[in-house]
């Protein structure tokens, strides 16, 4: 087979869960029946499952973004940038990396990372802005920004036309006004959801470009596509999507559903991160789904250490005497693996993969925030409780109780994750700049003795583990990390800057997480530097008290 996966323990049902009946599955999924998951899902799985195509589909594109790519490098552009957010930004993220292609990905809104973007190398840049709907807010920002800063390196219109490449789906307003600039225009299967679209124009247009081999990447996933829908073995236990997504559903449907991920030797960069987004948002909905928890390695806290809640899984070969799943194989074939996995853990659980009824949440309240404050008003940001050196703690005042510093904030915010609950470190800061704050991953998970921490960057996790925030489980807590702007950035033809949509996006998640009655607190940095660092020594503190207890 292209892809091996072994099953920790003969499975849920090894475990003392019930078996699923799966029977048809693989069959009904070759012949993409929208059926599968229900009634109340049909309408939306009929146009969600041309990603069961596109390791075929996709070959039709690789000629215009060869011819692309051509055009560029012949005119000197060889830095790529990509524009996008989720689905969009983090399968081509792992192509890239693995592959050691250079691609510089603006997923943020921080004031500070899309300005050094904005700086580096704008003689010889190239932009891919990848927005499925067209309307995505930060995506549509950073186009803006992008063809202020090419008029601002004197480009005539024409010149800026050859500087940037839309992908999008037809008929979307993207689409319409990308033809009129004359830009190049890509575009997606719409029968295709961001979160799916890895072997699509999405995660291959940016790839191809930077230098990535994503012929390679197809014709691996073909070969999978091929065993998968192999009439022979499609419902057997030769079915590796059939195994990896029984096993994904019935161990979270038995109470393990924590799905706990850790890099093992499998020679693919960042790829937790892509299968964060994927699996969250799929199903992380009616109050059910599977929280993935990506972790540094299988020695990182967290891990080993996980609670009874949790399913380990292995990104490479097994490890003998350690209760995992292991999951191998190419890149293209992973990506089409877990994506075929997670629909089949959705049959299980019994919710629809393809929606993401929450995710709307937060933007809506973000644009509420912003609407309410005017152009100039301030932010609802709100009095600190305490400040501590570098760091202002904003949280409702009964939920910390007498707390001094910021180390008994973190402890207190940890104890408040319940016996199945988890925390969710979130920071809307510049992860090129700030990224040394994401190591308060592992000191939190000290400090919670075995309960799962999470981190991801704002407002990125926002079209990802966002859903699962608000539409999972109602078990998490939640930390924000927010900072001071240096030097902000404007969006050209909007009332805002940068800065002033990064923290109302912060706010507005904020207020949607606080009003389902969860523990919210919000760290701001007053001054970045030293406040990553203050954070960092805080919750290193915080772990050295957990351990004591």
């Amino acid at each position: 087979m292209s892809v091996s996966v072994q099953v920790a323990g003969g499975g849920a049902a090894g475990a003392g869960g019930n078996a699923s009946d799966l029977s048809g599955v693989a069959t009904r999924l070759a012949a993409k029946d929208a059926t599968l998951w229900g009634p109340a899902a049909e309408p939306e799985a009929a146009k969600r499952l041309g990603w069961l195509d596109l390791p075929r589909s996709s070959e039709a594109l690789l000629p215009q973004l060869r011819e692309i790519r051509e055009r560029v490098r012949a005119a000197g552009l060889d830095h790529v940038v990509l524009a996008g957010m989720g689905g969009s930004s983090l399968a081509p993220e792992v192509i890239t990396r693995t592959a050691g292609a250079d691609l510089t990905i603006l997923d943020s809104t921080d004031p500070h990372q899309v300005g050094a973007v904005l700086r580096d190398r704008i003689e010889r840049t190239v932009v891919v802005v990848a927005s499925k709907s067209g309307g995505t807010v930060e995506t549509d920002s950073h186009r803006r920004a992008f063809e202020q800063a090419f008029r601002d390196a004197g480009l005539t219109e024409a010149e800026i036309a050859g500087r940037i490449v839309v992908v999008t789906d037809p008929g979307s307003t993207l689409e319409d006004s990308a033809r009129s600039a004359g830009y190049d225009v890509v575009l997606a299967d719409p029968d295709v959801g961001g979160r799916y679209s890895a072997l699509s124009a999405f995660g291959l247009t940016p790839s191809l470009l930077a230098g990535a081999d994503v012929e390679r990447l197809l014709a691996d996933a073909r070969v999978l596509a091929g065993e998968l829908g192999a009439t022979d073995n499609s419902d057997s236990a030769d079915n590796a999507g059939i195994t990896l997504g029984r096993a994904m559903g019935e161990y979270a449907r038995a109470g393990r559903d924590k799905l706990i991920l850790a890099d093992s030797g499998s020679g693919i960069v960042g790829f937790g991160d892509w299968a964060e987004q994927l699996i969250a948002e799929s199903t992380g909905k009616e109050g059910t789904g599977i929280l993935p928890v990506v972790v540094e390695g299988t020695d990182a806290p967290g891990f080993t250490d996980a609670g009874d809640d949790a399913h380990r899984v292995l990104l490479g070969p097994g490890r003998p005497g350690l209760d995992a799943t292991a999951v191998s194989g190419s890149l293209g074939a992973q990506f089409l693996l877990w994506e075929y996995a997670t629909a089949v853990a959705g049959k299980v659980l019994g919710i629809n993969p393809f929606d993401q009824p929450n995710v709307a949440e937060s933007k809506e309240n973000t644009q509420k925030i912003l609407d309410e404050a005017g152009d100039d008003g301030p932010l609802p940001e709100g009095e600190p409780l305490l400040v501590d050196g570098a760091v202002a703690v904003h949280a409702d005042p009964g939920l910390l109780g007498d707390v001094a510093d910021l180390p008994g904030v973190l402890s207190a915010l940890v104890g408040q994750i319940g016996p199945r609950g988890y925390l969710a470190a979130m920071a809307y800061l510049d992860r090129d700049s700030n990224g040394a704050v994401q190591a308060v991953r592992a000191h939190l998970a000290r400090a919670a003795r075995g309960r799962p921490v999470t981190f991801g960057w704002g407002p990125r996790f926002l079209h990802s583990t966002g859903q699962f925030h608000k539409g999972g489980p109602q078990v998490g807590t939640f930390l924000q990390l927010t900072g001071s702007v240096d030097r902000d950035v404007d969006v050209p033809g909007r009332p805002y800057s940068f800065g002033r949509l990064q923290m109302a996006q912060a706010l507005g998640d904020q207020r949607a997480l606080a009003g389902r009655g969860r523990p919210v607190v919000r760290l701001h940095l007053v001054s970045r530097a030293e406040g990553v660092r203050q954070v960092l020594a805080a919750a290193a503190a915080a772990a050295a008290t957990g351990r004591d207890r």
